[in-house]
C-alpha cells in the first residue's frame, strides 16, 4: 500500500512538474494572441493572420528551453481543442450539404498527389520512398502525416532527415498558402462553399486552412473545415497500406507500424453528432465556439513561433523543389477537378 501511495504521488508530482513546463510558452503564444486581437480590433485585418506574422518575430523562442515546451504544446495540442470544438456549429445535414464534391476532391488530391510525389522523386534521382513521404504529408495534414508516414517506412541514415526536413518544408509552404490562397479564390471568383472545398483540400496543416478559411467567412471556413477533416481521415488508410505494401515479405520478427487515429477528428465527429442529434443548448454552442476561436489563435500563434523560412536554405535543393512542386500539383488538380464538376 505505501508502495502504491509513494507511485501515486510521484506521478501527480510529475503531471505538476509537466503542467509548470508548459506555463512559460503557453503564456507566451496567449499574449502574442491577445496582441493580435488587439491589432484586429483597433486596426482591422484577421487576428489569425496577425498572431501568425507576430509569433514568427519570436522564434528564437522556440529554440529556448523554458518556452519551447509551450510553444509546441499550443501548436500541437491547443490547436486540436480549438479544431474540435469548431464542430459545435456543425451538424451531419450540412456536411451531407456539402455533396460529392469535397469527397471526389479529396479522394483524387490524395492518391494522385502522393503518386506524383514518387515519381517526381524518382525522376530527381532519390528514393520513392522520399515521395511517399512528403506526397503524403502535402495530401494529407502536413506535419502529422509526415510523422506518422515516417513511422510506418522502413528506417534509414537518413529518415531522421528525411522527415525534419518534410515537417519543416510543408510547414513553411503551409504558411505562405494560408497568406496566398485567400486573395487567389477572390481573384478567381469562387464563392463560399467553393473557396471553402479549396482551401481546406490543398493547405497542409489544419491550422493554416482554418486560419486562411475563417479569414474570408464563417461560411467558407466551416466547409474549409469539413473538407480538411476528409483529408485527415484519409491518414489511417494511408498509412496502413504503406505498412502493408512496405513491409510485405519483411522479416517476421519486424515491428509493424501503426497509425493512431488522431483524437481531434474523433472529437469533432461525437460533437457533431451530439449537436445533430439536439444535445447541445445554443448558449453550449456559443461558448464552445468562442473557445474554439481563443484555441486557434493561440494555436496560430504557437505555430508562428515555430516556423524558420532560414532552415529551408540547409538542405538541397532537389528536396524543395519536390515538396514545392507536390503543393503545386496539388493546388492545380483541385483547381481542374473543381472547374471539370462546375
Amino acid at each position: 500500500m505505501m508502495d502504491q501511495s509513494l507511485r501515486a504521488r510521484q506521478g501527480i508530482g510529475g503531471r505538476i512538474r509537466l503542467i509548470r513546463g508548459l506555463i512559460p510558452g503557453l503564456v507566451l503564444c496567449a499574449t502574442i494572441a491577445l496582441a493580435a486581437a488587439f491589432v484586429s480590433d483597433h486596426y482591422g485585418g484577421p487576428a489569425l493572420l496577425h498572431a501568425l506574422l507576430l509569433g514568427m518575430a519570436f522564434f528564437f523562442l522556440s529554440q529556448d528551453g523554458r518556452t519551447a515546451p509551450g510553444v509546441i504544446f499550443a501548436g500541437r495540442h491547443v490547436l486540436r481543442i480549438g479544431v474540435a470544438l469548431l464542430a459545435a456549429r456543425i451538424t451531419a445535414g450540412e456536411i451531407l450539404e456539402l455533396g460529392w464534391l469535397p469527397i471526389l476532391v479529396v479522394l483524387f488530391g490524395v492518391t494522385l498527389t502522393i503518386l506524383a510525389g514518387v515519381a517526381i522523386s524518382r525522376l530527381l534521382g532519390l528514393p520513392a520512398e522520399f515521395g511517399i513521404l512528403s506526397g503524403g504529408a502535402t495530401a494529407i495534414c502536413g506535419a502529422s502525416a509526415a510523422m506518422a508516414i515516417s513511422a510506418a517506412l522502413p528506417r534509414d541514415e537518413t529518415s531522421g532527415r528525411n522527415t525534419l526536413f518534410v515537417v519543416i518544408a510543408v510547414t513553411s509552404l503551409s504558411t505562405v498558402a494560408m497568406v496566398v490562397y485567400p486573395p487567389l479564390v477572390r481573384m478567381l471568383g469562387m464563392d463560399e462553399t467553393q473557396a471553402g472545398i479549396f482551401l481546406g483540400a490543398t493547405i497542409h496543416d489544419v491550422a493554416q486552412v482554418v486560419g486562411a478559411a475563417f479569414m474570408l467567412s464563417e461560411e467558407t471556413g466551416r466547409t474549409a473545415t469539413l473538407t480538411k477533416l476528409l483529408r485527415v481521415a484519409f491518414l489511417v488508410p494511408v498509412v496502413l497500406t504503406i505498412s502493408m505494401l512496405l513491409f510485405r515479405g519483411a522479416p517476421s520478427g519486424r515491428a509493424k507500424a501503426r497509425a493512431p487515429l488522431p483524437g481531434f477528428l474523433v472529437a469533432f465527429v461525437l460533437i457533431v453528432v451530439a449537436n445533430s442529434l439536439g444535445l447541445l443548448p445554443k448558449a453550449t454552442q456559443s461558448a464552445l465556439a468562442e473557445i474554439s476561436r481563443g484555441c486557434l489563435v493561440v494555436a496560430i500563434a504557437g505555430l508562428g513561433v515555430q516556423t524558420s523560412f532560414r532552415k529551408l536554405a540547409q538542405v538541397g535543393w532537389k528536396p524543395v523543389a519536390i515538396v514545392v512542386l507536390e503543393t503545386l500539383f496539388l493546388a492545380l488538380l483541385v483547381l481542374g477537378i473543381m472547374a471539370v464538376a462546375a
